[in-house]
């Protein structure tokens, strides 16, 4: 044990050198501190801390001892030692002691209460006292009640699963024994050590029975957690890989941080990680140890029938044996009689450890087993007859698995034994006459309904790439329709329209045929994606009719999709409404996925009316029923929930915003992962947190292959540098993002939106002399005359949406602020009349944060125009929205526009809600005290306390606080 004082602040410094960020374990702390009293400032509180080794208890713990350093506590912590069957008794408290004694204070102490003397190495006589155990206690109880006499003391003993027997009594005391003095005791211990015989087991629940002790139990870390450490751990690491981490470690820190630092992500246990493990199976009987290897060949879970047939032994020797196993925490058994590892890695760890014929005859002893058992999977079966190298069954059962996941709706699952029989028939060796065209083609199926459209276009363009010389024009024709099906939903250079046009040239017209069908419905919409809606119009009603004569009821839905769709693009939109309405209707009825694309097509006609609560409402519907159907990420469901989410942070919903994209438990493909991440960043950008940028590693693995994910992405980065005022980084993102756009797209109305965020970011940053005068002069008028060819170009088509047209009239505004930034001369009048064009531009189209942001700016032009008044009546609608919102950019411009407090003697600068925090704070309360206080969110108090500082032009909260006296603020 280490005591902390001004001479010795070694335990103190644990919690503070420690300044790895605490990862996923804000709440567990915050209750852990609230239970030991440092919160309310009333120390005493006693917390047993369990939880399974490498789960984050010493991490939450030094995280808890730097806090309380911080806050003038004094901290001692003890740590026992796993000494085998020879542990030294007392020893977290020897070590307490003995430091203790090197110090004048301690000294002292020790002379008071001399019945701690045995607990120091050597007295001053150079004798070890006897211990009189009675003593003992209470000399250690006297000791720490004097300890903090003058400062709160926080106790901790960690691993106490390695304690002897003395100092589990010892500790038992003092949880019991009250003190008079503010004395907080925390005692952690690792729960997966507490098998039934453990010393340690009955006392604990005695623990935790006691009125006086709290217990906290650390569960594992969420995914989404994981995430964060690994990629914080290693950066770079693909979608892939981190759900490979993820699945394995299993929310455990220290599993993470071990496959990270070995770098063995993709598969295999690193060696130490691996012999740490497997040390359990060392305290096992024989037997146990080889069910333990047996049930490893199984996997994570083995039902005890399937056991029994795959190992030698006798019933009651099984049933032992498996006794042995739980009792030790190696498996652990549920009410199906299957028994499963407590750790996967621990499963994989053991089978690492098997020799190589070991494992073939073990996995043939599965395929046995399992090849006629009614409740045996054909995944399963696939995968052990792959291992024992029985192609033949490896090959029939993967097709089954392959068949059984698409009809359970696991697309992913699909994709996985479709790839395995490809590897199969790739393989020289194996004789085979499964089809590889067709297994390839439903391999692209399924990766597109697992929202992996690229790997589909992989899949297709190999097997094109390895078709034999004497293949005939069909088959080439299959995957070229397989191509372009899944090309067409991507920003891949592949143009999809060629694909199409030579596919038409392979399969004849007559008589009428499937693959025709399903080449001219792509053929449409290839057209269709270049806005040739005329010539798209003509081929779509082609597949239509072919598709009604053949009886093709899902293609012919989804070609009356498409064809609803054009009539939108040709400015009939109520029919194409009402067509989609009936689509949905019928294709729900039907079970077939045409309903996503006709609700995802019905969003986007309320959307581009500027109808966006009711888009929104279609969007969710979308999303909804995505994930009932099993297509969670396939197209067009996937797409609704990212239009949801926008949708959502346009009409100012931004925690709903954040439900939508929470990824947690999930297991998102690269692209749609990327989008959330995305989509959370624009949240954090418009509430000012520069913590955003952290997310800019997952958003930009989208970048070109989904120009969608990263204009959103780019938009965002552009606003948190902005905030943290780079503004060469700004025009780096913008120009780096407005070249893949140009790159990808044909009708880059999204630049608009882009421009105008530049130059009203120039006009915040940029400096006005005249080298920066020339540079922004020259640089808006490229981005203006840019918006100008977009705008033309867009209008030779159709009218200009009510959205890019908000952007248009935000971007004309924008330019005049940067050429007053600039020093340039402006006309006042242009410059309000420009903004309340923008303001209406938003209201017509119901962008609530960016109405909010022209509002804020119109205000700021009024007031330079001498309206000030009116300047006022603008600023408090956008004040009221502004806070609802959370976003301190916007509160510090708001805050900027009314002159300093001097300048209004007697008058009060704050708001009534403002003048409540600011009373709070003036107590000493954090911003989570105020938010319990007040019954609204920290986030809402802390955009409070920042807008309190800007208005009083105070540094801190102290300051704000001694500035409010001042003025008469507080009562």
């Amino acid at each position: 044990m280490t005591v902390t004082s001004p001479a010795s602040p070694s335990a103190a410094d644990r919690g503070r050198l420690d300044a790895r960020p605490l990862v996923g374990r804000t709440g567990e702390l915050q209750r852990l501190l609230q239970l030991i009293g440092l919160p309310n400032g009333r120390p005493g509180g006693l917390v047993v801390l369990s939880g399974d080794a490498g789960i984050g208890k010493s991490r939450i713990v030094s995280a808890a001892i730097g806090v309380a350093a911080d806050r003038g506590w004094r901290v001692a912590l003890g740590q026992c030692m796993d000494l085998g069957r020879s542990p030294l008794p007392y020893l977290p408290f020897v070590e307490a002691i003995g430091r203790l004694a090197a110090t004048e204070e301690g000294q002292r102490l020790i002379e008071r209460h001399p019945g701690v003397r045995p607990l120091v190495p050597r007295s001053s006589d150079g004798t070890a006292p006897q211990p009189d155990r009675g003593a003992l206690f209470e000399a250690v109880h006297a000791i720490m009640t004097d300890l903090a006499a003058e400062r709160p003391l926080l106790l901790v003993i960690e691993d106490v699963h390695w304690a002897d027997w003395s100092s589990l009594e010892l500790i038992s005391f003092l949880l019991t024994r009250p003190f008079p003095t503010p004395v907080s005791i925390i005692v952690t211990y690792r729960s997966d050590d507490l098998h039934r015989r453990h010393p340690l087991r009955p006392v604990a629940s005695g623990w935790i029975q006691l009125p006086a002790v709290e217990r906290l139990e650390l569960g594992p870390l969420p995914d989404e957690a994981i995430r964060e450490l690994a990629t914080g751990l290693r950066a770079g690491l693909s979608d892939a890989e981190l759900a490979r981490v993820i699945d394995r470690a299993e929310g455990n820190a220290f599993f993470t941080e071990e496959l990270i630092a070995a770098g063995t992500v993709p598969g295999g246990v690193p060696d130490d990680l691996a012999d740490l493990l497997i040390l359990r199976l060392d305290q096992l009987e024989p037997d146990a140890r080889q069910v333990v290897r047996s049930a490893a060949v199984a996997g994570r879970r083995v039902s005890h029938e399937v056991l029994q047939e795959v190992t030698d032994l006798e019933p009651a020797e099984l049933d032992q044996a498996l006794r042995n196993a739980v009792e030790r925490f190696v498996l652990v058994s549920d009410r199906s009689d299957t028994y499963a590892f407590r750790h996967a890695l621990l499963a994989e760890a053991v089978y690492q450890d098997l020799l190589p014929g070991e494992r073939v005859r073990l996995h043939t002893a599965y395929v046995r087993a399992l090849r006629d058992h009614p409740r045996a999977t054909a995944a399963d079966l696939a995968r052990h007859a792959r291992a024992a190298h029985d192609h033949e069954t490896a090959l029939s059962a993967g097709l089954r698995a392959a068949d059984e996941a698409v009809t359970m709706g696991g697309p992913d699952e699909a994709l996985h034994h479709y790839l395995a029989v490809l590897e199969l028939i790739a393989d020289p060796r194996v004789e085979s006459a499964v089809d590889a065209v067709d297994i390839t083609v439903r391999a692209a199926t399924a990766a597109v309904s697992a929202g992996m459209p690229e790997r589909a276009v992989t899949l297709v363009q190999d097997q094109l790439a390895h078709l034999p010389a004497d293949h005939g024009p069909l088959v080439r024709a299959r995957l070229l329709q397989s191509l372009a099906a899944a090309a067409a939903l991507t920003d891949l250079n592949v143009d999809v329209l060629a694909v199409t046009t030579e596919a038409l040239t392979l399969v004849p017209a007559e008589p009428d045929s499937e693959l025709r069908c399903r080449v001219l419905r792509a053929h449409a919409q290839a057209l269709a994606d270049r806005s040739r809606h005329g010539e798209s119009t003509g081929w779509a009603e082609e597949a239509l009719a072919m598709a009604e004569r053949l009886g093709l009821a899902e293609i012919a839905s989804d070609v009356a999709a498409l064809l609803a769709k054009l009539q939108d693009r040709l400015g009939n939109t109520e029919a194409s409404e009402a067509a989609l309405r009936q689509i949905v209707t019928d294709a729900r009825a039907r079970g077939d996925a045409t309903e996503l694309r006709a609700l995802y097509h019905l969003g986007g006609i309320h959307y581009e009316r500027g109808e966006v609560a009711e888009a929104l409402e279609f969007y969710l519907r979308g999303a909804e029923r995505a994930v009932e159907t099993g297509r969670r990420y396939a197209p067009y469901g996937m797409d609704a929930r990212i239009v949801a989410a926008l949708s959502a942070y346009t009409l100012g919903r931004w925690d709903q915003v954040l439900q939508i994209v929470d990824t947690t438990g999930e297991r998102p493909p690269m692209v749609a992962d990327a989008a959330m991440a995305a989509i959370a960043m624009y949240v954090a950008a418009g509430r000012g947190e520069s913590s955003g940028l952290r997310l800019q590693a997952r958003a930009n693995r989208a970048w070109g292959t989904d120009a969608v994910v990263s204009l959103y992405a780019g938009g965002a980065s552009m606003d948190l540098y902005g905030q943290l005022g780079d503004l060469d980084q700004v025009w780096h993102q913008h120009q780096r993002l407005a070249d893949e756009l140009d790159a990808i797209w044909t009708d880059v109305q999204a630049k608009i939106r882009l421009g105008a965020i530049m130059i009203g970011i120039a006009a915040d940053l940029t400096g006005c002399d005249e080298a920066d005068r020339k540079r922004w002069t020259d640089r808006a008028d490229w981005l203006m005359g840019q918006i100008e060819l977009i705008v033309a170009d867009a209008e030779r088509r159709r009218p200009l949406g009510a959205e890019s047209r908000a952007w248009q009239l935000r971007a004309r505004a924008e330019r005049f602020r940067l050429d007053a930034r600039l020093g340039l001369s402006v006309d006042q009048a242009a410059t309000v009349e420009a903004w309340r064009e923008s303001v209406e531009g938003f209201e017509r189209f119901p962008n609530v944060p960016e109405l909010t942001r022209s509002r804020i700016r119109l205000a700021a032009a009024l007031r330079q125009a001498g309206a000030i008044e009116e300047s006022r009546q603008v600023a408090a609608q956008a004040q009221e929205v502004a806070e609802q919102l959370g976003a301190r950019p916007m509160l510090a411009e708001l805050a900027a526009l009314e002159p300093p407090v001097a300048d209004h003697p007697g008058a009060s600068p704050l708001t009534p809600r403002e003048l409540e925090v600011l009373a709070l704070v003036a107590e000493g309360l954090s911003n989570r005290e105020v938010g319990l206080k007040l019954f609204i969110s920290t986030k809402t108090a802390s955009v409070h306390v920042s807008n309190i500082l800007t208005k009083l032009g105070a540094g801190t909260r102290t300051e704000a606080a001694a500035l409010g006296r001042r003025l008469g603020l507080l009562g």
